[in-house]
């Protein structure tokens, strides 16, 4: 067990490796004993920003430099995740999430959020959207979910298997390592420091706790503990088809296809779709010069 001060010296190294790509102050909130990290950069009207699996709020980090300018961002490691604690007998439900999402919005008091979400972001972002609809207001979503789906990747489906997953995703970190290479098309672009960023978090089997739980926490039949949030968050979609939305995609996702696009496209028909057709998973890695003039643009329009 390392001590406190070797973890601290740790972070303290690793911070000091990526602050170029990540020139941030960190701000933390106590939930449950347990220490849960975020951005908050700039003034105005808040950007929230919710990171999937199994990224960090690193993730979103030419998005916090460049709009910060304008507006008050916000970017959230969930629990496990980034430089938030890694509790080791922690529950690390979609429930759990949620309800540290909800903790942080109403504590900070945020209102007329934008919610951006990727990945597991969207489940998490909206369901806590669900729960607190009042205290927002538009949506940029991006290669992500918020409905079921029977839809997995064999890829992703072997990494749940029970001894064999945790001994990938824990022992060998066949996920996160993965992803790096898997879920970017412009490799050119996933630099040594890009690549320890977001390797960083996840350097030995106690920090990939959240990273093999996410993986296991995908409700793909109702006996799951996650299907009844899941469902809750789905059957709570509706009430924002009038919300302005823009619905960014990089199309060659293995993992959130174009399928999940088409869902949202026909839950939200109101919604903007900005479809890049050479970016994959981490759009933001492979399209940010193409996202962000449209997302300002969206930002800009008159509710």
């Amino acid at each position: 067990m390392l001590s406190e001060t070797t973890i601290e010296e740790a972070h303290m190294n690793f911070r000091e490796q990526i602050q170029e790509e990540y020139p941030f102050t960190s701000h933390w909130l106590k939930i449950d004993g347990h220490q849960y990290h975020y951005l908050d950069e700039g003034q105005g009207e808040p950007l929230l920003m919710v990171h999937g699996n199994p990224t960090w709020s690193f993730a979103w980090r030419r998005l916090v430099k460049q709009l910060s300018r304008s507006y008050r961002v916000i970017a959230v490691d969930h629990m496990g995740c980034g430089l938030s604690d890694k509790p080791q007998d922690y529950s690390y439900t979609l429930a759990a999430h949620i309800a540290n999402l909800k903790t942080l919005i109403t504590e900070l008091d945020l209102k007329n959020i934008t919610l951006f979400a990727h990945d597991w972001g969207g489940a998490i972002g909206m369901g806590a959207a669900v729960d607190l609809p009042e205290r927002f207001g538009k949506f940029v979503l991006m290669n992500t979910a918020a409905f079921r789906s029977q839809e997995i990747p064999l890829r992703i489906a072997v990494c749940r298997i029970p001894v064999l997953g945790a001994w990938g995703v824990r022992g060998l970190n066949l996920f996160s390592g993965a992803a790096i290479r898997m879920a970017v098309e412009k490799h050119e672009r996933m630099t040594g420091d890009v690549k320890a960023g977001f390797l960083g978090p996840y350097d030995n089997w106690q920090n990939r706790v959240a990273v093999h739980r996410f993986v296991q926490d995908i409700p793909l039949k109702p006996s799951h503990p996650s299907y009844e949030t899941l469902k809750h968050v789905e059957d709570g979609l509706a009430q924002f088809k009038d919300k302005p939305m823009l619905l960014v995609w990089g199309e060659k996702d293995w993992c959130f296809t174009t399928n999940f696009l088409d869902e949202f496209e026909r839950r939200f028909p109101q919604a903007e779709t900005l479809r890049i057709p050479d970016a994959g998973h981490y759009v933001f890695e492979d399209a940010h010069e193409i996202m962000l003039p449209r997302i300002e643009q969206f930002l800009q329009q008159l509710v």
